[in-house]
């Protein structure tokens, strides 16, 4: 049944199926390419020193600015999805990204390889909203949390290919034929996404954005022109209790497997434990096969039961605390290989219990408003990802390389988070709840006015010999 067009804009349950499958499954390659783009320079890092002739500091202001323009590009771009649509966004952000690919291929100096990766972390960041917001236009809503979790996997899948397959490209054919031949896979992808990608089904499409009158006056009711929409946009998405509490779920959730994957990891195992390269690489692709293994399980619990939201997302905060605390304070220079692994596994838990916060922002937010909601609760994790870069690189420096001070951090922010999360766990709760009473009864009045059958008079001819007297 197609939505009703008087509920606030909020269109019907999407039916799902086939076809939605199809469609979205178009959007999430477009981010496994993404994905695959966007952490190839961690499997290069020492070519990149050597080809640009920099050090330590200046390797790491790529992985920042990439961070830094991603983080920055969220609400943009959340905007942008409300008013332009999907599709719009996701080919624009492939373009994007593939020219940042192929200029960082081709680029003869530092300068212009950081405007490159620069490039590709604005496309990079037009993808994942993008890539929600098709889930909740093409899949009814109790799915929601379900395939969050498997677009984050399918991320983390794209993690896997940089480094597992592009490494040993790298190596063989050389900098230059590795990072273009890669940049063709965003060719690859932008084909059905231009020829096949729809933004929802027919007849389940959001709310029509009010447009300004000539002139720049605005229209009865349109809330202004352009910068009026975009301020609107923000203010009532902020002013949803849901929206903050999905940030800072994302803020004290993400950070610690996303500092360790992308920067700071490999140096505190070789260097602070004493572990090869080759036996510290494996660890950090356990904390991806960890995160992958353990998404499935996080969507399909909070699709079940949304009131295992925050017990999930707390408890894998403790838990990450808990590990950090032991590796740090073990006595003797070295922790064992058994809490190590125990951390990098728990450390996998980060990815999935970070996606709880877009399970916040979404119930929280009509259609119209979904993808600057998903934007504003996506700059949690990457806020706290770079406080915490630029944090533990400045006290690594001040104390001589010393990772239990500099790690320290980690609990700094989590505790920020956490205080956070319950100060406003109790309003967002109540909000939705209430909005479940409003919506549960809306629906069933609806039921009640579909026409009924009319009762017939008398029997029809061909039944009245059976009728009872």
């Amino acid at each position: 049944m197609s939505a009703s067009p008087d509920r606030a804009g909020i269109p019907g349950d999407p039916p799902g199926g086939g076809r939605a499958v199809a469609v979205w499954s178009i959007g999430v390659a477009v981010y496994f390419v993404a994905v695959i783009f966007r952490t190839s320079l961690g499997v290069a890092g020492l070519d990149a020193a050597d080809r640009f002739h920099v050090g330590a500091s200046a390797l790491a202001t790529f992985s920042l600015l990439q961070l830094l323009v991603y983080a920055g590009m969220q609400i943009p771009v959340g905007l942008m999805v409300d008013r332009l649509g999907t599709k719009k966004v996701l080919t624009l952000g492939a373009v994007l990204f593939t020219v940042g690919q192929l200029g960082f291929a081709l680029s003869p100096s530092y300068g212009m390889a950081l405007a490159a990766r620069a490039l590709l972390g604005c496309g990079d960041a037009m993808t994942f909203i993008s890539v929600l917001r098709l889930g909740t236009r093409w899949f009814p809503a109790r799915r929601g949390p379900l395939m969050a979790q498997l677009a984050g996997l399918v991320g983390m899948a794209g993690n896997l290919v940089s480094t597992l397959v592009l490494a040993p490209v790298l190596h063989g054919v050389g900098w230059t034929a590795a990072f273009a031949g890669s940049a063709v896979a965003g060719l690859v992808v932008l084909v059905p996404l231009v020829l096949f990608l729809r933004d929802h089904p027919e007849g389940y499409g959001p709310k029509a954005v009010p447009k300004p009158a000539p002139g720049g006056t605005a229209t009865a009711g349109s809330g202004g022109a352009s910068g009026g929409f975009v301020r609107r946009q923000i203010r009532e998405s902020w002013a949803e209790p849901g929206t903050r509490l999905g940030l800072w779920v994302h803020f004290t959730t993400q950070f610690p497997a996303m500092v360790f994957l992308l920067l700071w990891g490999m140096p505190f195992l070789v260097e602070a434990q004493g572990l090869s390269r080759a036996t510290a690489g494996g660890l950090l692709t356990l904390v991806v096969a960890s995160n992958m293994a353990l998404g499935l399980v996080y969507g399909q619990v909070v699709g079940r039961r949304q009131s295992a939201r925050i017990p999930l997302a707390l408890g894998t905060v403790g838990l990450t605390a808990v590990l950090w605390a032991a590796v740090l304070v073990y006595p003797g220079d070295r922790a064992p290989m058994w809490l190590l692994v125990s951390l990098c596994l728990v450390l996998g838990t980060c990815g999935p219990a970070s996606m709880i916060g877009f399970d916040f922002a979404r119930p929280a937010n009509p259609a119209e408003r979904q993808g600057t909601a998903s934007g504003i609760t996506n700059m949690g994790g990457f806020i706290a990802s770079m406080t915490t870069l630029l944090t533990v690189g400045v006290l690594l420096d001040a104390t001589g390389d010393n990772y239990r001070i500099a790690f320290s951090t980690v609990f700094v922010l989590e505790a920020v988070g956490v205080i956070s999360i319950l100060r406003l766990r109790p309003r967002a709760l109540a909000r939705e709840a209430d909005r479940v009473r409003v919506t549960i009864p809306a629906q069933e009045q609806e039921q009640e006015q579909e026409p009924e059958p009319v009762p017939r008079a008398c029997p029809l001819p061909e039944t009245a010999g059976r009728e009872a007297p």
